[in-house]
């Protein structure tokens, strides 16, 4: 609060006033207050000073807090599932609130419970439910951001497919992970033995689905074709038809021109199921 006097070249006869300019953080600056000067044995300075910073106060409250009790009770219900929900997420996480559409009635209700609807995620903008355990009840969605500060990996120079990856080929960033591609690699771990799928440029987050993993089975390449079971294990020399990754499925020729399907292993292994 501060005071402002009037100076030698104010009107004669004019009776000089005093200002009070209350602003609070996150409210918007609202104009100067005049008051006329009185003497100080005048009470009425004193007695409308803080009536006046509890109407500045009052109008610079968020919207949520002005609404009517139910929707405090919404926002409430919301603040508390975010806390919950938003734990176990990488990284620092902050979230926001949005407002109901101001045409939203509410009645008063006993029990409301927040959930998240189907195909929502917190991640980025984002929606939570409010319902209303009552015999009469209403559900509400209400927007929220959630904001996930972290690092994530870059191509730390233009990279080209199927060339494994080094530890000089990424760098690493920081920034809100919700705003960026899904998928976006953490961890230097995710990268061992991993090769680009396409070339990117410098610079761009790396994602999963960009990596793929080495080949262990060529196309043309002699395989052992291995199956096991209870009490049996049967082996056979084949030809790989297909190339394939650990775990991926891969195609055999066997020598009698039969084609059977299996699991690439390492080693030039095809497991198969019978």
């Amino acid at each position: 609060m501060q005071g402002r006097g009037h100076g030698p070249g104010d009107a004669a006869g004019t009776a000089p006033t005093h200002a009070i300019r209350q602003v609070l953080p996150g409210a918007r600056p609202w104009g100067t207050i005049a008051l006329p000067r009185h003497s100080d044995a005048d009470p009425m300075p004193r007695l409308l000073a803080p009536l006046l910073v509890f109407l500045l106060t009052l109008a610079s409250l968020p919207g949520h807090a002005q609404g009517n009790g139910v929707e405090a009770v919404v926002y409430n219900a919301v603040d508390r599932f975010l806390a919950t929900q938003t734990q176990g997420l990488p990284g620092r996480v902050s979230s926001s609130i949005g407002t109901l559409d101001p045409r939203t009635q509410l009645t008063p209700c006993p029990a409301v419970e927040a959930f998240l609807p189907n195909g929502a995620r917190l991640w980025g903008r984002s929606t939570v439910g409010v319902r209303c355990n009552a015999p009469a009840g209403w559900t509400v969605f209400v927007p929220v951001t959630v904001s996930v500060m972290g690092n994530y990996l870059v191509s730390a120079r233009p990279l080209a497919p199927n060339q494994p990856l080094q530890a000089a080929d990424v760098a690493l960033a920081s920034g809100d992970l919700a705003t960026l591609p899904a998928g976006v690699v953490t961890d230097t771990g995710q990268l061992v033995g991993k090769s680009l799928r396409n070339a990117i440029a410098a610079g761009q987050p790396i994602r999963a689905d960009q990596l793929i993993a080495p080949l262990v089975v060529r196309q043309g390449q002699p395989v052992k074709l291995v199956s096991q079971g209870a009490g049996f294990s049967v082996s056979a020399e084949g030809t790989a038809l297909s190339n394939a990754a650990e775990g991926q499925p891969a195609q055999v020729r066997t020598a009698n021109g039969q084609t059977v399907s299996g699991t690439a292993r390492a080693g030039g292994i095809v497991e198969v199921s019978f």
